[in-house]
């Protein structure tokens, strides 16, 4: 898998552990906390650098500094610093978790971690959700789900997509026949057919696929989707779609519309800029501004404000007027 060089978080150097979780156990000593020293460390280091503060931060006060920012911190602000805590896979793992606990399913973050993540990805995220919670995740997501909707989220966890090869021009044509008979010619729709070619067939092979659905049948594939298709199946169809033509665009749409309009939906944008701060957020920027005719740096200054602005305009790295 290539490694991902266009996330706006980067190792820090000169990076001593040591100094850090010194300067952040002084930042939240006594009365008040220094918010800003907090925030600046901890957006500023990697994933694996921040592990390595918070082992030191252990070894040197017998503190655990994520219990420490919780009792400091607080609202959005703290659940953004908590996140940038976690190490990658627990972190969706654990937002999985969420989704799923309770009354009532959040069938938003199940759609867009499963949607927008590669294969190995997902295989890291199970075996981190079985060690952290002693539970199978396509179990527990299985409980909670039903019809075509669950029946494609089993599909992506299998993570058994087909790898990037050559492709097959002949294979090509008969997927998209075989979409277009099971949509737009049938009365009405052989999910199935969607759910088997979208879940497993490769990405360059799919890109081909969705030109020459367009050629044979007039519509682009998203057209036919939200026609044939609706709630919860349709979203995660569509969410399938557009992250095989562009993950970085997809997540620019998603943070968009978590900011867009009255109100933000917080908890998309933390696990948003989050989850891609260290793999593509350049690439969604640059989707963003193309997209959306504003920098995402603009919509969060607009949208957010406090120490949490703060803290997410450094992860943002950036204008891009």
């Amino acid at each position: 898998m290539a490694k991902y060089t266009r996330g706006t978080v980067t190792a820090f150097s000169p990076f001593d552990a040591r100094a850090d979780a010194e300067a952040l156990r002084k930042a939240m000593k006594g009365m008040g906390t220094d918010e800003e020293t907090i925030l600046k460390i901890l957006t500023s280091r990697n994933n694996a650098q921040r592990q390595e503060i918070a082992a030191a931060f252990k070894t040197l006060f017998g503190r655990d500094l994520v219990d420490d920012l919780k009792s400091e911190l607080t609202g959005k602000f703290e659940t953004l610093m908590v996140s940038l805590m976690r190490p990658t896979y627990i972190f969706d793992a654990h937002a999985l978790k969420h989704a799923i606990k309770g009354a009532g399913t959040n069938e938003k973050v199940l759609t867009e971690i499963l949607a927008s993540r590669t294969p190995e990805e997902v295989r890291n995220i199970k075996q981190v959700y079985l060690q952290e919670y002693e539970a199978n995740l396509e179990d527990k997501i299985t409980g909670e789900t039903s019809g075509y909707f669950q029946r494609m989220l089993v599909v992506l966890l299998q993570a058994n997509r087909d790898p990037d090869s050559g492709i097959d021009e002949g294979l090509v044509e008969q997927d998209a026949q075989v979409l277009f008979r099971a949509g737009e010619l049938k009365w009405g729709t052989d999910e199935e057919k969607f759910i088997t070619i979208l879940g497993t067939r490769s990405i360059s092979h799919l890109r081909r696929v969705f030109d020459k659905y367009m050629t044979i049948s007039g519509f682009q594939i998203e057209e036919t989707i939200d026609r044939e298709t609706s709630g919860d199946l349709e979203k995660l169809l569509l969410a399938v779609v557009k992250c095989i033509r562009s993950v970085p665009a997809y997540f620019a749409e998603t943070l968009y519309y978590s900011m867009k309009g009255a109100g933000t939906d917080d908890d998309t944008l933390i696990r948003v800029m989050v989850s891609r701060s260290e793999v593509d957020l350049l690439d969604i920027r640059q989707e963003f501004r193309k997209n959306f005719a504003k920098s995402l740096h603009q919509m969060i200054q607009k949208d957010t404000s406090g120490d949490y602005r703060k803290a997410l305009l450094l992860l943002c790295g950036g204008d891009d007027e």
